[in-house]
């Protein structure tokens, strides 16, 4: 990991450093990456279009597409925000959206369907199993044999687990449907074959796996995928058709952009590009899981996946039974020391979670580690305690 820029500010001292935040986005990220984001540009500025052109091409480069087949539509906001933005315009109210949802962001996607009256059908599966692809292939040939899109999560953070795209895209176009694939905490560390997965559409957001600061997500579009969206959207500010094509008119956002997210951005694509790409990325993350699962295990933690099922983004651990545990006297106590976690979200089970994502290396890991061990020790909990 040489070389690599860190999140270590020269003009701090070390015990003024930022918090290092193991979470799924807002996410630790390099020192030059927040630097990047202290220049000001007017949205007009031809400096600016230049920024938002290198940032459309840099991350079509990433997603191993040609710029004659896909472009890219970025959308002020959170990677909500562009999720709803892509269903909203590209699924017709009458046509309908077979949702795959095995967390709470798939589950998110059915409410956003609600709220804009498309017609749509939830496939729910435990947020610990992968979805069925029998059960999928049911579905299109029964309740949703009619609708055009299908819409799934690829890295659904709500547990970790990370789901076959690929083997669902392949269904989908099998039954002649448009694919929508949320990649939100996946896209730039996680491989993806476009072409395999069949997929229109790919959301996700500047402060994931890029290492960007919030501000703005993006949809990655089959060119022929957007132009069908066109007239389809039901609002005006989340219309990814009007978007692109403001951007290819004169270069500019439709309204006020997110300068400084988007500098920041283009410098994280270039940190993204200088460590390796996805492949070099990916393995700083998993060798970050490894670290993390070993010393957990040491300390007497369990995993809430099956290992086969468990991705390197972030994973969910078990509350320990010991009377003494309490997930916010543990949570405080590593906050005070500079170590942010994350409060679990899955459904069937009390759990915390600990992502393995952004500007973090094996011994940020490894920190983490001691500084739990330290707080299990003074909550006299946790499993290692009793042995």
């Amino acid at each position: 990991m040489r070389g690599i820029p860190t999140a270590f500010d020269p003009a701090r001292s070390p015990e003024r450093q930022d918090k290092i935040l193991f979470t799924p986005g807002p996410l630790t990220t390099s020192f030059s990456v927040k630097k990047a984001a202290t220049i000001d540009l007017g949205s007009r500025d031809i400096s600016f279009i230049q920024v938002i052109k290198d940032v459309c091409s840099g991350l079509l480069k990433i997603a191993g597409v040609s710029e004659k087949d896909y472009t890219v539509v970025p959308v002020q906001g959170s990677g909500t925000f562009c999720v709803e933005a892509v269903l909203s315009s590209s699924v017709k109210r009458d046509k309908g959206v077979l949702i795959i949802a095995n967390g709470a962001y798939g589950l998110r996607m059915a409410q956003m369907a609600k709220v804009h009256k498309i017609v749509h059908t939830v496939f729910e599966c435990n947020d610990d199993e992968q979805p069925d692809l029998q059960k999928i292939e049911h579905l299109l040939q029964t309740v949703a044999k009619d609708y055009s899109h299908v819409a799934v999560v690829h890295s659904e953070t709500t547990s970790g687990i990370i789901n076959d795209v690929e083997s669902i895209g392949m269904l989908v176009r099998r039954y002649n449907k448009s694919f929508f694939v949320d990649a939100m905490s996946s896209f730039g560390a996680v491989p993806v074959d476009f072409n395999a997965a069949n997929i229109d559409f790919l959301v996700s957001s500047a402060n994931k796996c890029i290492e960007g600061i919030p501000g703005f997500s993006f949809a990655i579009c089959k060119k022929s995928a957007l132009e069908a969206c066109k007239g389809n959207a039901s609002t005006l500010s989340l219309d990814i058709h009007a978007q692109r094509a403001g951007l290819d008119k004169d270069g500019q956002f439709r309204f006020t952009p997110p300068t400084h997210s988007l500098l920041a951005f283009r410098q994280a694509l270039l940190e993204h590009e200088q460590e390796g790409g996805l492949e070099a990325r990916a393995s700083r993350y998993k060798e970050n899981q490894r670290v993390l699962q070993a010393g957990m295990a040491r300390l007497g933690f369990e995993l809430y996946l099956k290992p086969h099922l468990q991705g390197y983004i972030i994973s969910s651990y078990r509350f320990p039974t010991d009377p003494n545990w309490n997930f916010t006297t543990f949570y405080n106590k590593l906050n005070e020391r500079n170590f942010v976690i994350y409060p679990g979200k899955v459904s069937k089970a009390d759990c915390f979670r600990i992502g393995h994502i952004g500007r973090l290396f094996p011994q940020d890991t490894q920190a983490l580690l001691e500084v739990m061990t330290e707080v299990c020790q003074e909550m006299k909990t946790a499993a290692f305690y009793s042995k």
